[in-house]
């Protein structure tokens, strides 16, 4: 759940726990959470060594220390950079607003966020993170993983750029999940001296601010969720991405609609080119990325491609029609993988993302010796219906999936409330986003008793950063303003 190109959005691993990068010995059975300590029995969190936000004026940047596990079994701590804006006596209050990926630090983007969305920026003292794991004073650099798959969720890596980033997290792989950030958030508000604030998550970090208001409702004035990653998987499908697959028909179709009409089915010629050709996974990442260039799927000239070689569903029909050469071409342009470590952390994606998910064999705590037998048995039992246009093959060889299959044995999160607080959400969803398709933004709707789904029609991924209009972000001003 990733802007893809880091000029979109997104344009060593800083631990300060004892002992270097080490390779994982066989892992102890994780514990169950501990109780929290009382914050009476702390001295209270504090943000240190303010300065001026580098490049970002009327921002200050500053760092919050954090301990590496907030069930308290694991001694050590992280330094995390925080970025405020410096209007401490805005009206409304404050605003966290939460980056994606997960592997996207959140204080570089500060200022385009507050020159987004200005009328949120007057009223809100907007404040960024660099999540735990992410941004320039603590990336996790693994070094294969990122040259290979970079942003890209759907590209799997080598079992030896997984082995490698496994090696360099050692033991410490088991405090990189959504539970460990939900604790980082709420020592962030304690030092900020607030009692509430409004929280605003876009793509994965729309799970991540779920997730924090489920735990900390009473600390959650308003909530935004844009491009939806449900912050529950009930079905335990989310990883094999079954809505991403089919929504693709849709969404295709749909696309092929608008004037002039494309004349033929996408979705029947992407079927064909799933069953004819071997590298199925990486047109569905092909098409995944391109929604972040093109919303409307069709423009032969988007910019940030040679003039020519865009309009993928033109593509898939001439390759299905014998004429692969520019669906080849757009393959080999918008090839994963490369993203400077600081802009997106792979090596964080791959820890939180298996740490956080269910899969077929169930969490990161299944031994990883049987999980590839029932890998299989879910490839040879998932119907047509659950992957059209696509395979069951796609399903099982995503970048998720295919990660995590190796990912040694570690701490599972923190399994949150399917339902979310009675606070006041808006939900945004483009109709045309792949990478967070709308019907994850339906399902969240369900679980949120005060939700409001808006969908922005014609728009891909993250409304509030890239959408081309106004409908989106004009929704997000007149909630959180009203």
């Amino acid at each position: 759940m990733r802007p893809r190109l880091t000029a979109v959005f997104a344009l060593t691993l800083a631990l300060t726990a004892s002992g270097g990068a080490a390779v994982a010995a066989t892992p102890t059975t994780p514990s169950a959470p501990s109780a929290p300590s009382s914050p009476a029995s702390k001295a209270p969190p504090t943000l240190s060594d303010p300065r001026p936000c580098e490049g970002q004026p009327g921002f200050t940047c500053s760092m919050l220390t954090v301990p590496l596990d907030h069930r308290g079994k694991r001694k050590g701590e992280l330094e995390l950079q925080v970025a405020t804006a410096d209007n401490a006596d805005a009206p409304k209050g404050t605003l966290l607003f939460l980056t994606g990926g997960p592997g996207q630090p959140g204080v570089p983007f500060i200022t385009r966020i507050s020159q987004r969305l200005p009328e949120v920026a007057k009223n809100y003292r907007i404040v960024m993170i660099d999540q735990r794991g992410t941004g320039d004073f603590g990336a996790i650099n693994c070094p294969q993983l990122q040259a290979q798959v970079g942003s890209s969720d759907i590209e799997p890596p080598t079992v030896a750029a997984i082995e490698e980033c496994a090696g360099i997290l050692g033991d410490r792989r088991h405090y990189f999940t959504s539970e460990q950030t939900t604790g980082d958030l709420e020592m962030l508000r304690r030092a900020l001296g607030v009692r509430t604030w409004a929280v605003d998550g876009v793509s994965y970090g729309s799970l991540t601010a779920a997730r924090y208001a489920v735990a900390h409702p009473r600390n959650v004035s308003k909530l935004v969720l844009d491009s939806v990653l449900p912050h529950v998987d009930p079905q335990g499908d989310d990883m094999l991405y079954l809505t991403g697959l089919r929504a693709t028909a849709r969404v295709l179709r749909e696309a092929c609609t608008v004037a002039p009409a494309c004349g033929f089915d996408p979705a029947k010629d992407l079927a064909w080119l799933a069953r004819h050709r071997k590298d199925h996974v990486m047109i569905f990442d092909l098409i995944v990325t391109y929604e972040f260039l093109d919303p409307t799927y069709r423009n032969p000239n988007p910019a940030g491609l040679p003039a020519g070689s865009g309009d993928v569903i033109g593509a898939i029909h001439e390759a299905r029609n014998g004429n692969p050469a520019r669906l080849d071409q757009q393959l080999a342009l918008l090839n994963s993988g490369g993203d400077p470590v600081n802009r997106y952390s792979s090596g964080l994606h791959i820890a939180t993302v298996c740490g956080d998910g269910r899969f077929p064999w169930g969490t990161s705590e299944a031994p990883v010796a049987g999980r590839q037998a029932i890998l299989e048995r879910t490839r040879r039992t998932l119907p047509t219906r659950k992957v059209w246009p696509f395979t069951a093959d796609t399903a099982v060889g995503n970048g998720f999936i295919q990660e995590c299959l190796y990912w040694p044995r570690s701490q599972h999160t923190a399994e949150p409330s399917v339902r979310l607080p009675n606070v006041p959400t808006l939900i945004l969803n483009g109709d045309r986003d792949l990478s967070t398709p709308l019907e994850w933004a339906r399902e969240e709707l369900r679980y949120a008793p005060g939700g409001k789904l808006v969908v922005v029609k014609g728009a891909t991924h993250s409304i509030q950063n890239r959408e081309l209009g106004t409908q989106g972000r004009d929704a997000v001003n007149a909630f959180l303003n009203g």
